[in-house]
């Protein structure tokens, strides 16, 4: 855990102190889908897609992977707690946020510091990451309750189930993005019957007997 104090919601504590995300569910590994990439914000758990099935109208936080890891969009986490002062990217057409902190591989130093970790970063920011600012704002005895925000409903985007959760190429930014499509996760089982599956092989055609002349 990162040492929070109960003045942390568990939900949170428990989002950033996750180890083990894009590990393989234990409970489903036989199962092609079955990374862990989706966090149950009233579980205080992180899960796999197959999972989610059985936490019926839970409220989900889909986590994604970028330069090994762990964020979550911008549009998805601000409905939980206040993003703006934190250094955001742009990547597929989104922006996202760094749940924790990362090494610092690089002696080049800016004058605007993260005010935690003292990591180098673009003057419209003050914090690297969601849980610096956290940390940050427990050190100085504020306390981040204005920095909460109440949901009751939390969807989950239909990209959870490609390969979207990796994320590429991405290019530093300051503002905010546009939201996708979301459905809530339980309502979005397909069922496919017995006999029903689509063959990958063609059928032949009827051969034509060539013309006689």
């Amino acid at each position: 855990m990162v040492g929070f104090s109960s003045y942390v919601p568990n939900w949170l504590e428990a989002l950033l102190g996750e180890k083990d995300f894009f590990s393989p569910c234990t409970v489903h590994e036989s199962s092609k889908r079955n990374e862990k990439n989706i966090f149950c914000l009233d579980c205080c758990l992180g899960i796999c897609p197959q999972c989610a099935y059985h936490h019926h109208r839970h409220r989900f936080l889909q986590i994604r992977r970028y330069m090994y890891h762990d964020v979550v969009r911008v549009e998805e986490f601000e409905k939980l707690i206040n993003c703006s002062s934190v250094q955001s990217y742009t990547t597929n057409s989104h922006k996202v946020v760094f749940l924790n902190e990362r090494p610092q591989t690089s002696n080049y130093r800016t004058p605007n510091l993260c005010r935690y970790c003292d990591r180098s970063l673009p003057e419209q920011y003050i914090y690297c990451c969601i849980s610096c600012k956290v940390k940050e704002l427990l050190r100085r005895g504020v306390g981040i309750a204005r920095e909460l925000r109440e949901c009751d409903i939390m969807p989950i985007d239909e990209g959870q189930f490609t390969s979207d959760s990796i994320l590429e190429s991405p290019d530093l930014s300051s503002g905010s993005s546009g939201g996708g499509n979301a459905v809530n996760l339980h309502n979005k089982a397909v069922l496919v019957p017995v006999g029903m599956e689509v063959s990958s092989r063609r059928k032949k055609g009827v051969p034509v007997r060539a013309p006689l002349f």
